[in-house]
């Protein structure tokens, strides 16, 4: 797709299309970072890593939304210096062509990289999937606008454009960071999944009297939860553990890549501003 562009780029002079071709350079740099990052955070968890490999996709994220932001900076250069001096796009109709088969394809790319993604909770192909859909949409923007220009004449649109696209960009750059960095500071699920799992423990925890001090994180595709189950002091360690087990099962059914752990105390421990267990 990059070498696409970049035709499309030398058979016109436009520098909307240089940008795009621009950001294409970032897409195989974050392509292969991602490559690296997911292929590292496979590995099995080790005695230096005991919790595994996972945020090391994080990395890979935080990589890419640093390179969107160059390739922004990049495109801003050009589209300043190609706004003092303005240029008519050339061949427009075959470089534009071109370019149409190099964006259709890296839309259905992006498709497939955001199913896989969510299916497998992977940050590194989601945050690949979103950087490529941020260049689908400057794609097809690009692509009218520099038609515009060719049918109208007004050769200041085309840097306008390129502005625009490194705008664009900017801004699907500082998400990336963002979500990247709070998966690196051990966020919380969201609260509508945090909510779900306090139902299930309130209703598959029979026999126990409350959970109290949840807490959550994400490291990849892995959801760790903690919390204190308390259950009535004469209760045998082996029905407690029954109840855990119960408990475990439920939430590996319902979150995919769970990692729980659940201390027991018993009902002297109830802060009564816990889970009840229904």
């Amino acid at each position: 797709m990059l070498g696409l562009k970049a035709v499309a780029w030398w058979l016109t002079g436009s520098v909307a299309l240089l940008a795009d071709a621009l950001e294409s350079i970032v897409n195989v740099a974050a392509a292969a970072a991602a490559l690296a990052a997911i292929s590292f955070s496979a590995r099995p968890a080790d005695a230096n890593h005991p919790y595994g490999h996972a945020k090391a996709e994080y990395f890979s994220a935080v990589l890419e939304g640093a390179l969107i932001i160059v390739a922004a900076m990049l495109i801003l250069h050009q589209s300043w210096g190609a706004f003092l001096a303005p240029r008519a796009p050339e061949q427009a109709k075959l470089g534009l062509a071109i370019s149409a088969v190099a964006t259709a394809v890296n839309a259905a790319w992006a498709l497939t990289l955001m199913r896989r993604g969510r299916a497998l909770r992977s940050p590194a192909l989601i945050a690949d999937a979103h950087h490529l859909w941020s260049d689908v949409v400057t794609s097809a923007g690009v692509i009218a606008g520099v038609g515009l220009v060719a049918l109208t004449g007004t050769l200041w649109l085309d840097p306008l454009l390129a502005a625009l696209t490194a705008g664009n960009i900017l801004f699907s750059g500082f998400r990336l960071l963002r979500e990247s960095v709070g998966g690196l500071m051990d966020e919380s699920v969201p609260p509508a999944t945090l909510e779900r799992i306090r139902r299930i423990v309130a209703a598959e925890a029979e026999g126990a009297i409350e959970a109290h001090d949840l807490r959550s994180r994400h490291a990849g595709r892995y959801t760790f939860l903690e919390f204190h189950l308390v259950v009535p002091g004469s209760m045998t360690v082996q029905e407690a553990h029954d109840i855990c087990d119960r408990v475990e099962a439920a939430l590996k059914a319902e979150l995919d890549s769970a990692i729980i752990t659940i201390h027991v105390e018993p009902e002297a421990k109830a802060k009564q501003k816990g889970v009840p267990v229904l």
